[in-house]
C-alpha cells in the first residue's frame, strides 16, 4: 500500500514533512513530483500564492 507524504529538500536530502511508518534501514522506492504550481511557475505571469488560489477553485479539478 503507497504511502504519500510531501517532503522538502534540504542539504541534498529529502526530509519528509510527517514521521513514516517504516523499519530503520528498510528500502522503498520513492517517485518524485512537483506541485502543480512549481511545475508552472514561469509559464503563468502570477506569483505562486495566486496560482495556487486559481487550482483550488471550484470546478478546475
Amino acid at each position: 500500500m503507497p504511502i504519500l507524504s510531501e517532503a522538502r529538500y534540504e542539504n541534498k536530502m529529502l526530509k519528509p514533512e510527517r514521521e513514516l511508518p517504516l523499519r530503520e534501514g528498510e528500502s522503498v522506492i520513492i517517485e518524485i513530483k512537483r506541485p502543480v504550481t512549481d511545475q508552472m511557475y514561469g509559464i503563468l505571469s502570477t506569483d505562486k500564492k495566486t496560482a495556487d488560489t486559481i487550482l483550488e477553485m471550484e470546478g478546475l479539478d
